[in-house]
């Protein structure tokens, strides 16, 4: 995943809520980006990389105020919990 993909990465998938109960901590973020890159057709990054990139534009886990949205939010519960089919 390109630097501008993982902006269009959090347009699409992530939505800020710092008022929710809960952030997406580190298993749940990078996983989500995983669903999101399968979805879109892009190549995941190895999650150093991808955590790396996110220490860069300071998205730290679980104390981001990030929720998860869109098709890509859908696609990693489902992958996550396939019994939910």
């Amino acid at each position: 995943m390109a630097s501008s993909q993982y902006d269009q990465f959090f347009r699409e998938a992530t939505t800020r809520d710092p008022e929710a109960d809960f952030a997406l901590g580190r298993n749940r973020l990078y996983g989500l980006s995983t669903s999101w890159c399968f979805l879109d057709q892009a190549v995941p990054r190895p999650e150093d990389a991808f955590w790396a990139a996110m220490k860069k534009k300071r998205i730290h886990p679980g104390r981001n105020g990030l929720c998860m949205t869109g098709p890509a939010a859908a696609d990693y519960i489902l992958a996550s919990y396939p019994g939910l089919v």
